[in-house]
């Protein structure tokens, strides 16, 4: 799977060496932790996925042994690149997602926190952009984002953080939607992103899901059929807020009341 991974893809731009060195270690016959192990660079040490033992919750498993079990293939080589640039966010995660199971247990719903972290994890994303294109992407004004406001784009950076949007952007469809954390990201450095982003994982912050959706091939440069606005008209992707819907809806009956 590594080896379909076109790295010249934007959204890979802050993983490509890492992932690069990794995939060729993979491509020349090292197993997927031995790879990941050889770049360094990781609090844990990872291993078969025959390692985890039976019954045991797999972030419990992390947490108590700092050895993280890994799956062949692009989900967890995702994951493993993960752990190697964003080393202290990782921990935090993981520490609450441990907590999280120590305190209610992996049966049942998994609560707010082991929600929150696990959307994040996923599909998250972190985002440094000129304050006209926040506000437009909290009020979920798609247009306005990616059309009216398009020249600010190149002053923005987006970092895919969830492992798995990662491996779904190796087969890009337009669908795609990170959940981006809702404060300006310091992206000049992965060092300092991820100092920044594990000082903000705590239960209480994680629990009011700091998120907002950004459907990522919308983003200029990232497609190359949203040179044409009318990409941007696909409400199935590009949905209004709630509030914006209300307020349509309410403009509807009035219009059809007069």
């Amino acid at each position: 799977m590594q080896e379909a991974i076109d790295w010249a893809q934007p959204w890979y731009a802050a993983w490509r060496a890492t992932g690069e060195a990794v995939a060729a270690r993979t491509g020349a016959g090292m197993t997927l932790p031995d790879a990941l192990n050889v770049q360094g660079g990781a609090p844990v040490r990872f291993v078969p996925q025959g390692a985890l033992p039976t019954g045991k919750a797999y972030e419990q498993h992390v947490f108590e042994s700092r050895c993280c079990p890994v799956r062949p293939g692009a989900h967890d080589f995702f994951n493993g690149l993960v752990w190697l640039h964003f080393p202290r966010t990782k921990l935090a995660l993981n520490r609450l997602q441990a907590e999280a199971i120590a305190q209610g247990g992996v049966a049942g719903r998994r609560g707010p926190v082991r929600d929150a972290v696990t959307v994040f994890d996923e599909n998250g994303a972190l985002l440094q952009a000129p304050q006209p294109l926040w506000e437009a992407l909290r009020a979920r004004e798609w247009r306005r984002l990616f059309v009216e406001l398009r020249p600010l784009w190149t002053g923005a950076r987006l970092l895919v953080f969830g492992h798995a949007l990662l491996e779904q952007l190796a087969s890009p469809r337009k669908g795609l939607t990170a959940h981006v954390w809702c404060a300006q990201a310091p992206l000049e450095s992965p060092e300092a992103a991820d100092a920044w982003l594990a000082g903000r994982c705590s239960a209480t912050t994680l629990a009011a899901k700091p998120f907002t959706p950004l459907p990522v091939l919308g983003i200029p440069g990232w497609h190359p059929e949203n040179a044409n606005f009318s990409f941007y008209d696909d409400s199935h992707v590009f949905r209004p807020s709630k509030t914006t819907q209300q307020q349509t809806g309410t403009a509807a009956t009035a219009s059809t009341r007069s």
